[in-house]
């Protein structure tokens, strides 16, 4: 019991002290406890398997037993904040389990369907001349073909109508004719995963228009109308700012269309580290509430102090404040980070105007449980971990200053500080920061909040206002953007150092940059900018190139590429590629979403050999990229002059033919082949054996040959004496499984214990053929493919082969029961 003392002078607390004591104890375990709920979010994405129900129930019911049976306050404490978390683990796991029971039956994939809704969101234009856009279901017809009449059909699908893309839709309510196929993508250990992208959108099946026409009779409510609305004020802005060179980049910073930026605007603004400019984040609303609390401040203060009281003025600042933010919001499109965004808006804006003296740390974890609250799904954005990074790093610079700093101390603190701080987290998505970025976004942010953002808003309403001076407000606005724009694309062509670090080191600079940047010494933030500068020179300095990751067993990866190839094999240090995957210039690339960023996360920092089988584009897609982006040894292809090309002039690799007998790999023996006279296509890939002596282990990968030229590479390997019965032997199924391949005579001759199916999920070429896969499976073979396992690495444990299936680890929204990868069989 603590003393009271009522008398003055009294050595103990006063009753008002307890009480004071009291709430902000409690304030305290309720910001512990918003923490947790959020952490509670977030734990759910680290699990392989959604948590049963009956289990978080008795979790929650032990916890709260403690907590009411307990009388010593840090176990309470514990068991309350328990609570917390698995309340936060109970409600995305509600969610989550919602959205995975929406499904497409399998017997629907590939059927022609109908059905009527309204888009969703702004059409845009797509690669190979598609419109791509997102259609909200309202009804689903003639469902009587499918057997499964128990699942809940999707109500979100993501859908191209391919050769429309400079026409228009019919109207904004359609009844459309479709192709639908459930969430499916590549999947590998690093790079752009699609199936994360549509689960954490919501779309449950994706698909191709066939047909569409107007539907009247679709029930358009209030979601309906105001994507409707959304359409239409996009489509003025892009009438009115028809005449503008850059109305791409006006467009998405007013209504949030970024469907007309070209891959250009992408690149520069990748490569300065300006992405976040053209996506309606905190920045934008946080100008607008800047601008809209100034002038709205500036006007209650000319006002009689006798008409408007100080908590009035507060509610009205704040409501106008929020009204603007809100309005711009839905002007945007309200998509998940501008909510976001708004979300924070809201709980910062209430702290500050209201004088609640809330911390700045406590201000951060309301709004990060307001946004977990209103959108479980949001850790799987990486936007999400960006924005309340940035906002961490700057609480941590700004908050509990002794003296404000000055702006351009201030400016520098900050661009500084974020550089640093939110590098780790970028490494985390397999992602550089680029070095111009620092530089770029001291220009940009500047630029973007002074004159830019003001000059777009005061320009739309400019003209919608007075239509007649319109041409010369577009025109202001077009010189505002295009001095960032050109400022943007000439700092793009600056040469940036690629700086080979490991993740720990940038985690471990960060951190000790923004603890210097901290220090209450005038002079910390200078050595924390110093420590940088020599960091990046040292980082710059002319030093030998990094060794590849060390294997002490060999390691064969076949990476999902689709319908495509890509063949990863390691042993010690050494690094020997087969094919590159698909690509089609200006449009994607396995190189770029696959293969790179694999790469880097295993640590290869150069390719010893390199094979293109042959030149067709799902095997040498990205070639140039790659010989852009890594060191290579040697290039070796079956296809001399065409590989040559379609690695460009630029380059100074040697290309050289598959007539090399054979070579050492660390510890594996390289074999190579190709059938004789001038062949092209299919049948001039360059084949493959590699061997593994201490084991007694063969991998085959045999391009795109036909039967006919497998005939000959039979003939070869049993004039070699390569055909021994006591080797463990995996095969590439040539040519993906296609039936022109795999004859019973090669099949029976190699007798594989695995064979692999590279090939692309529900591929218009329907490979593997069951012909084939029947060959093999009368034979007791092991088959896999990557269109349902995903990435497969077959590596050497114990003198013995082992396959490992990507999709076995996979998250609960790709591998779950009655998810696409979970039904997909092997035909």
């Amino acid at each position: 019991m603590l003393p009271v003392n009522h008398q003055t002078g009294g050595q103990g607390l006063s009753g008002n002290s307890i009480t004071r004591l009291g709430a902000a104890s409690g304030r305290g375990l309720a910001v512990a406890g918003a923490f947790a709920f959020s952490c509670g979010v977030i734990l759910l994405y680290w699990l392989s398997m959604l948590p049963p129900p009956l289990w978080i129930v008795a979790s929650f019911i032990g916890a709260f037993c403690i907590a009411l049976r307990t009388r010593q306050s840090p176990l309470r404490r514990m068991a309350l904040l328990s609570m917390a978390l698995i309340m936060g683990l109970a409600w995305a796991s509600w969610h989550a389990d919602r959205r995975l029971t929406e499904g497409l039956p399998a017997d629907m994939e590939g059927q022609r369907l109908s059905v009527s809704g309204y888009v969703c969101d702004i059409p845009s234009p797509g690669s190979f001349n598609s419109l791509r856009f997102s259609f909200c279901v309202t009804r689903w017809h003639e469902r009587t073909h499918s057997s499964n009449q128990t699942v809940k059909l999707p109500q979100l699908l993501r859908l191209a109508w391919y050769g429309k893309s400079e026409r228009r839709l019919p109207s904004h309510r359609l009844r459309l004719e479709l192709v639908l196929k459930r969430p499916h993508g590549t999947l590998n250990d690093a790079g752009f995963r699609y199936e994360d992208w549509l689960f954490r959108k919501g779309y449950r099946a994706t698909g191709t228009v066939r047909n569409a026409v107007a539907d009247h009779t679709v029930d358009c409510g209030l979601k309906c109308r105001y994507h409707e609305a959304h359409g239409w004020i996009a489509g003025w802005v892009e009438r009115r700012f028809a005449s503008a060179e850059h109305r791409s980049l006006i467009s998405s910073l007013l209504v949030g269309d970024r469907g007309h930026l070209t891959p250009s605007h992408w690149q520069v603004l990748q490569a300065t580290g300006t992405i976040h400019l053209v996506a309606i984040s905190g920045l934008h609303l946080g100008l607008i509430a800047l601008g809209a609390g100034f002038l709205v401040r500036r006007f209650l203060l000319v006002l009689p102090l006798t008409w408007i009281g100080e908590v009035a003025q507060r509610r009205c600042l704040f409501s106008a404040v929020m009204t603007c933010c809100l309005v711009y919001a839905l002007m945007a499109g309200f998509t998940v980070p501008t909510q976001r965004a708004l979300l924070m808006v809201v709980v910062g804006g209430w702290s500050l105007l209201f004088a609640r003296q809330l911390p700045a740390w406590q201000a951060w974890v309301w709004a990060l449980a307001a946004v977990l609250l209103l959108d479980p799904f949001a850790p799987l954005d990486q936007g999400f971990w960006l924005s309340f990074g940035a906002v961490a790093v700057l609480i941590w610079v700004f908050a509990a200053g002794l003296r404000p700093p000055g702006w351009l101390r201030t400016l520098l603190l900050a661009q500084g500080a974020l550089f640093a701080g939110l590098w780790p987290l970028l490494q985390v998505y397999g992602q550089d920061q680029p070095l111009i970025g620092g530089l770029a976004n001291l220009l940009a942010i500047p630029w973007v909040s002074l004159l830019v953002m003001p000059g777009l808003i005061a320009g739309a309403l400019a003209v919608a206002i007075l239509p007649a001076g319109s041409e010369a407000v577009v025109q202001l606005c077009d010189v505002l953007m295009g001095t960032l724009w050109a400022v943007l694309a000439r700092l793009a062509e600056f040469p940036s150092p690629v700086i080979e670090v490991g993740q720990w080191e940038v985690i471990g600079l960060a951190g000790l940059v923004l603890l210097l940047v901290k220090m209450p010494t005038p002079g910390g933030g200078a050595c924390g900018g110093l420590l940088f500068m020599v960091w990046l020179a040292m980082g710059q300095s002319p030093t030998s190139q990094r060794p590849n990751t060390h294997l002490f067993e060999p390691e064969v990866t076949v990476w999902d590429v689709g319908q495509g190839l890509a063949v990863l094999v390691r042993h010690q240090g050494r690094v020997f590629l087969y094919d590159t995957g698909p690509g089609v210039p200006g449009v994607f690339s396995a190189v770029e979403s696959t293969l790179l960023p694999n790469l880097k996360a295993l640590g290869v920092h150069r390719i010893d050999t390199l094979v293109i089988s042959h030149a067709d584009s799902d095997h040498s897609g990205g070639l140039a990229t790659l010989a852009g982006s890594i060191e290579i040894g040697k290039l070796v292809t079956g296809e001399v002059l065409a590989v040559r090309e379609k690695l460009g002039q630029e380059s100074d690799l040697v290309v050289q033919s598959c007539a090399v007998a054979e070579e050492e790999l660390g510890g594996l023996r390289i074999h190579y082949w190709q059938a004789g006279g001038s062949r092209t296509g299919n049948d001039a890939s360059c084949v493959v054996r590699i061997e593994h002596p201490p084991s007694r282990t063969e991998w085959l990968l045999p391009g795109d040959i036909s039967a006919a030229t497998e005939a000959h590479y039979l003939s070869h390997l049993r004039g070699h004496g390569a055909l021994a019965a006591d080797v463990s032997r995996l095969v590439v199924a040539p040519h993906h499984g296609s039936k022109t391949s795999s004859s019973p005579q090669w099949v029976t001759a190699l007798t594989p214990e695995v064979v692999i199916y590279s090939a692309g999920y529900r591929h218009r070429y329907r490979h593997p053929h069951s012909s084939v896969t029947a060959r093999y499976r009368d034979l007791g073979v092991s088959a896999f493919s990557t269109a349902c396992s995903g990435m497969l690495v077959a590596a050497i444990e114990d003198n013995h082969l082992t396959i490992k299936e990507k999709r076995l680890d996979a998250p609960f929204w790709i591998g779950a029961p009655g998810q696409a990868r979970d039904e997909c069989a092997i035909p």
